[in-house]
């Protein structure tokens, strides 16, 4: 299993690539998706070398072009240059339902994410170089699936994340068997619930600690993509909230029926976690740095000794 620097997204957050692939390689870790702090030759190529020696893969990230494609270019010609399996990226930063406040502005974000996807395959194909769109908490899975089938590229595929469309209502092992067909790059992860007074609270927590059935979502992958990667981001950081008794949270779901919502709140009174869930409020910098630490270790020897990814 690899690591994403997303895992240290609230504490340690990673500065230098180099440096987070000999951190993750001490860490036991097969590999890493990171984005690159230098694009400088010698910089990549020192990277290059150094991920060979050690038998780890990478994976880039970066965000998707705008207008001016010379950074993304740049990018995909340093992602190539390292050997890199693919660039993960995603269409939106935030979540769906905190972002857009009517139904307009999911639509513009809609069209202004095709074109930044049409912008960027031509670009990938060149360097052959695949691109991977994320889960992130914007597209629902049927919105999603149809995204690749749309492009029908081969330099188009999904990095999925196992825990980030529960917070639209999808059910994990249902989303990965719609996406795993496309799936050439993950986010691995275990998700924890607990009811709140205006939907739920949502929190990553080390694998095995929660209620995803781990093993049979890393199967449907297998069985799809036996070559994709298994790359975790385990996020140490208080729970989200995921308001979805509330009118604002439906202003972009049209097409969304109570079944969803049904199934969700059936599932977080069946599952609620029987622990307090994650939390870094009230502890140090230095305890907090040690308990991000923690997560990931844990993560990584639950994926060695339970799923059976060395």
């Amino acid at each position: 299993m690899g690591v994403a620097t997303t895992s240290y997204m609230t504490v340690r957050k990673p500065r230098d690539t180099i440096e987070f692939l000999e951190h993750c390689h001490a860490a036991g870790a097969g590999g890493i998706q990171a984005p690159l702090t230098s694009l400088d030759p010698g910089y990549l190529g020192r990277l290059r070398d150094r991920a060979g020696r050690l038998e780890m893969y990478i994976e880039v990230m970066g965000p998707l072009p705008k207008a001016d494609l010379s950074q993304f270019e740049a990018v995909a010609r340093a992602a190539a240059g390292v050997g890199a399996l693919c660039i993960r990226a995603a269409c939106l930063g935030g979540r769906r339902y905190e972002t857009f406040q009517s139904l307009d502005e999911w639509k513009r974000f809609v069209s202004d994410s095709h074109a930044a996807i049409e912008r960027a395959l031509p670009i990938c194909a060149r360097y052959r170089v695949k691109l991977a769109i994320e889960n992130h908490k914007d597209w629902t899975a049927e919105e999603f699936a149809a995204l690749p089938a749309r492009y029908a590229s081969p330099w188009l595929g999904v990095c999925l994340d196992t825990g980030n469309n529960m917070a639209l209502l999808d059910e994990s092992a249902a989303l990965a068997e719609a996406l795993a067909p496309y799936t050439i790059s993950t986010h691995i992860k275990d998700m924890a619930v607990l009811p709140y007074e205006e939907g739920f609270l949502l929190s990553e927590v080390p694998l095995g600690d929660g209620m995803l059935d781990l093993k049979r979502i890393v199967d449907i992958i297998r069985r799809a993509q036996p070559a994709t990667k298994m790359t975790l981001e385990m996020i140490t950081r208080n729970p989200l909230r995921v308001p979805c008794l509330t009118d604002g949270y439906w202003a972009t779901f049209p097409e969304r029926s109570g079944l969803h919502l049904a199934r969700t709140l059936r599932m977080v009174n069946e599952k609620r976690s029987a622990a307090p869930l994650p939390r870094l409020d009230g502890k140090s910098p230095a305890e907090q740095l040690a308990y991000e630490e923690e997560n990931v270790r844990r993560c990584l020897a639950y994926a060695r000794d339970r799923l059976g990814l060395v």
